[in-house]
């Protein structure tokens, strides 16, 4: 882990900066994948399917049985690890399903605005090495309370073609609709344009490797609706010299196992915690399962000393994290300073990984600084938001002149035709 004392503000915006990943050499491979599965569909699938994760399939899409195999492989004790993480989930996104209250912008012309679901929203849930069937209740709750009417899921299958028994036992207490083994970049063409098997949705949600992020931009360019703009997992710890360097070590590790390309940063205006968090790290790197893993992902992360508390915060929205734990001695008032962060973890005792399964919030965020423009998902993320509006007899006499006056200085005459009509029609008899 690099570390850095007192670097100038000059430099900060070259260390926010992420580890680079080169696409170039796979985005024309990730395209052709898009192009044969546009125009072979469910071939496209089983080839990739051998060619991938070297396995042949049958039957794309998940059956009964399957489903019912793998509700019981799943342990009573994680049965009611997920019922609990669920319901925090289930109550949290519920709360922020608002009805709008009609505004009278002038007098007798009236504004609002409905939530109504996107009709067939599309998951992608990794497999490989960590299946996270933690991710179906962040993406499949949120579009069940939205109310979507169709909730595609796609996953790669293992070795025994198979999907993870924990993915499909989440996708179905979650209300999942239709579930399909399929992968990659392929199955993000698969569910942007459809395919014998797989239907075409409205909206792609879900993280992935590289290979599944440069799909969903290249099809984002091709109109199709995407979450976020994704990327490797990633927190920012805030730490003063009050922080216990046991806790901060364990939530930077806790996200630098993600993946090798991950990247953690401590910030902290402690030398002296600087220095234990470090000394900690390498004890609890020994124990790690994934410790090959979170090595690699140390090594492009940075720990860095800076003047105060209020300078950290700084850093910290100009590097906008995916995720930030503020672990000070003031943290909810050092909170009120977050400008941009995916989400925020506040006091000694929020850990980052509350958030990635049970405390509720959502776990799927802004990465690579998009944090500056982006939200997580939430239940707004599965809704379109329609506009509304009603215009009595005595509003359009109110504010037709207005609209009268703009149109033609903009010179639209068929805009201004459209309210002078109705002018004229209620000089004409009274009524409109």
């Amino acid at each position: 882990m690099r570390t850095l004392l007192y670097p100038l503000k000059e430099t900060w915006d070259a260390l926010c900066k992420r580890p680079v990943m080169d696409t170039s050499g796979f985005e024309s491979e990730v395209k052709s994948i898009i192009g044969r599965v546009k125009s072979e569909g469910d071939k496209a699938l089983f080839d990739y399917s051998e060619k991938f994760d070297h396995v042949t399939i049958t039957g794309l899409k998940v059956t009964r049985t399957e489903l019912d195999e793998a509700e019981k492989q799943v342990t009573q004790e994680l049965k009611k690890a997920i019922g609990t993480a669920m319901k925090n989930i289930e109550r949290f996104h519920e709360s922020l399903m608002t009805n709008e209250i009609p505004v009278e912008t002038t007098p007798g012309v009236k504004c609002w605005r409905r939530g109504v679901a996107i009709e067939k929203a599309g998951l992608y849930i990794p497999g490989g090495t960590a299946p996270l069937f933690s991710t179906v209740l962040m993406l499949a709750i949120p579009a069940r309370i939205a109310g979507c009417r169709q909730v595609v899921l796609c996953t790669p299958p293992g070795k025994d073609g198979k999907v993870n028994p924990l993915i499909l036992y989440t996708a179905m207490l979650t209300g999942v609709t239709d579930i399909y083994k399929t992968g990659g970049a392929q199955a993000i063409a698969a569910m942007a344009y459809g395919t014998e098997s797989v239907p075409k949705v409205d909206k792609i949600f879900g993280p992935g490797n590289q290979y599944v992020t440069k799909a969903k931009e290249i099809i984002s360019a091709d109109g199709v609706a995407t979450d976020m703009p994704a990327g490797p997992s990633e927190v920012l710890v805030i730490a003063d010299s009050k922080a216990d360097p046991e806790f901060v070590a364990a939530d930077l590790l806790s996200q630098a196992e993600h993946g090798t390309d991950s990247q953690v940063v401590l910030l902290t205006d402690s030398r002296d915690l600087m220095i234990s968090v470090l000394d900690e790290l390498k004890i609890q790197l020994e124990a790690l399962p994934r410790k090959e893993i979170a090595s690699q992902s140390l090594e492009k992360s940075i720990s860095i000393v800076l003047p105060g508390l209020k300078d950290c915060m700084e850093f910290s929205n100009r590097y906008a994290p995916e995720h930030l734990i503020i672990n000070t001695e003031k943290a909810k008032t050092l909170a009120g300073n977050v400008i941009n962060a995916g989400s925020v973890f506040i006091g000694r005792y929020s850990c980052e990984s509350a958030g990635d399964y049970a405390s509720g919030t959502n776990h799927t965020l802004p990465t690579n600084g998009s944090a500056k423009s982006y939200s997580g998902v939430s239940t707004d993320s599965f809704l379109k938001k329609i506009t509304f509006q009603e215009i009595t007899h005595q509003g359009i006499i109110n504010l037709g002149p207005v609209i009268e006056s703009m149109a033609e200085a903009e010179g639209l005459s068929g805009h201004k035709n459209a309210v002078s009509v109705r002018l004229r029609r209620n000089e004409g008899n009274g009524e409109l």
